[in-house]
């Protein structure tokens, strides 16, 4: 499993005691893989101020999660959601995510310890809401480009009824430059092209006899050329419609054609261009987002062990990954071996609606629980 709890519990004689306790009640049985989860000496503060921040880090958890979440699903979409090539670039300081939250090191370079935990969050809200403002442009740019693309592109397929022509007439297909005559391009059903050729000629007056030539074919139909006077168009597009014949409204006019080519060629190298640095991008700050998630995760445990379980500061926090099989004979383990800690915590799931109290949609236990889920992506 990729998801992982973590937890913390007062330290007993030492935290050493603690680890050891719940280890051996859990991890023997198989039940689930423990490590340690090291947060540093932080600075408390007034209790005032963590009763505050305990709320503010609740909603920056959820949206620095989303944000994690919007890099990464961005990233499958740019890479076109091959799953192995996505996997291999999400990573956290250059680490897969689970080793990297198994081994977590509290980063002092970027949140310097020194600081207030409510200026250590601050720090954490601005670099992700800057890594969400740039995702926004960058991805809005990006799509623009692969929409116009694309829209082109289409233009290029489909049936001969709607598909662009550009690439499949030549000029040798066409009388052009006469003042009488003009060519017209017809799509005929392949179950009607002996129709076509026996009536072509009389479908109005003026038509050139043997001026029809097969163009191109697709499964349904076929493209054919014939050339007509210029005054009996409308007579002849009405009779061919008749006849289930549909002319193609289509002028050839080789600038224009041009013109498409050369944009779908620019568009097409401005999107190649752009996909390195964009990934690059994403990489570089999805690691940001993720690492500062896992970090708001421990400031998170540490402010909560604190207002529950009282100063001087003496916890051990721990990351539990659940066997899948033994999620729920874990969750009573757990609870036996905490149910000491609050006698009013009988286990309650968010998933029960309880009027008048407001979890906030997180479970409630009697030791500190957050649980990190490193499984990130939704493949189609």
């Amino acid at each position: 499993m990729t998801e992982f709890w973590l937890i913390s519990a007062p330290g007993e004689k030492t935290c050493q005691q603690t680890w050891d306790k719940m280890n051996m009640a859990t991890s023997q049985t198989n039940m689930s893989t423990n490590h340690k989860f090291n947060i540093p000496e932080l600075k408390v503060g007034t209790l005032d101020v963590l009763v505050g921040l305990s709320d503010e880090l609740a909603k920056l958890d959820s949206f620095v999660e989303s944000v994690v979440r919007k890099v990464a699903q961005y990233m499958a979409d740019v890479l076109e959601d091959s799953r192995d090539k996505v996997q291999e670039n999400l990573l956290a300081n250059g680490v897969d995510l689970v080793t990297y939250v198994t081994r977590f090191q509290w980063d002092m370079a970027k949140y310097p310890i020194k600081q207030s935990l409510k200026n250590i969050s601050e720090i954490m809200s601005k670099q992700v809401s800057q890594i969400d403002n740039d995702l926004k442009a960058r991805a809005s740019a990006y799509n623009s480009l692969k929409g116009n693309l694309q829209s082109l592109e289409r233009k290029n397929v489909g049936s001969l009824l709607t598909r662009s022509l550009a690439d499949i007439v030549k000029k040798d297909d066409f009388v052009l430059d006469s003042e009488y005559l003009i060519t017209l391009l017809v799509v005929v059903p392949k179950t009607s092209y002996p129709d076509w050729q026996k009536t072509y000629e009389t479908l109005s007056e003026m038509v050139v006899p043997r001026s029809t030539k097969l163009l191109f074919e697709d499964q349904e139909s076929g493209l054919f050329s014939v050339t007509l006077f210029r005054k009996a168009i409308d007579d002849f597009k009405h009779k061919a419609r008749e006849n289930k014949f549909m002319v193609r409204d289509f002028q050839y006019n080789e600038e224009e054609m041009k013109a498409d080519k050369e944009e779908m060629t620019r568009l097409s190298t401005d999107k190649k261009k752009q996909f390195g640095p964009l990934v690059r991008w994403l990489k570089v700050n999805f690691s940001e987002a993720f690492i500062a998630w896992i970090h708001i995760k421990a400031l998170r445990v540490f402010t909560e062990s604190v207002l529950r379980y009282g100063l001087p500061v003496n916890f051990q926090a721990m990351l539990l990954q659940p066997n899948k099989k033994n999620v729920k004979k874990l969750r009573e383990v757990l609870q036996d071996l905490y149910k000491h800690l609050d006698s009013s915590a009988t286990v309650i799931d968010a998933s029960m609606d309880i009027p008048g109290l407001n979890l906030s949609q997180q479970e409630y236990y009697p030791y500190v629980y957050y649980k990190i889920d490193c499984n990130l992506l939704d493949f189609k």
